[in-house]
């Protein structure tokens, strides 16, 4: 049971209702409406990650549930589990996830440096110069800040997730929210 009721609804300001009315209703959503002043800055962020990034979708969906193990966020998990499979990221390679094994010779390279990367980042403040490297010879410039973009955004609603405990929802599983985009391999 979440910690914290639904807003009233009486208390929404027309415009953020104007947002959310174009939205699946979505617990989450509830919970981050409690700040009508931000709500909509965080809905227009979302949409960022998946519109503006030249960080492939594959590689933010690896990003986005490495945040989620690392948290301990089932709600992002259980939403992104069926992007990732939309974006080309395979069960063994989530469960290699889940299980925080992010040298597991199954991982190409690439994969392994982002994973490892990704979860260095929520651990801790600072990125060991080895790893950070790795991730340089890896990605771009802008796909480095564009993944620490994308771990400081699922951070923070992961833990809006778990500090209130927001219900499970699979509102957005089966909506094709990805394009194909070209795998990177080693």
């Amino acid at each position: 049971m979440p910690r914290l009721a639904d807003p009233d609804p009486n208390a929404i300001p027309a415009d953020v209702r104007d947002v959310l009315s174009a939205l699946p209703p979505d617990p989450m959503v509830k919970m981050l409406t409690h700040s009508t002043g931000t709500v909509n800055l965080f809905i227009q962020l979302a949409r960022a990650q998946f519109t503006s990034l030249e960080l492939p979708a594959r590689s933010r969906e690896l990003v986005i549930l490495t945040v989620a193990e690392y948290t301990d966020c089932e709600f992002v998990a259980a939403q992104h589990a069926p992007m990732s499979e939309a974006a080309g990221v395979d069960e063994r390679t989530r469960e290699i996830i889940s299980s925080r094994d992010a040298d597991n010779p199954h991982l190409s390279r690439y994969d392994r440096t982002l994973i490892r990367f990704a979860a260095e980042v929520v651990r801790s403040p600072r990125v060991p110069d080895d790893l950070f490297e790795q991730a340089r010879n890896t990605l771009s410039e802008r796909e480095i800040v564009e993944v620490l973009q994308v771990i400081g955004y699922y951070w923070s609603f992961g833990r809006v997730a778990t500090v209130l405990d927001v219900e499970l929802t699979t509102v957005y599983g089966d909506e094709p929210l990805l394009t194909d985009e070209t795998e990177r391999a080693d």
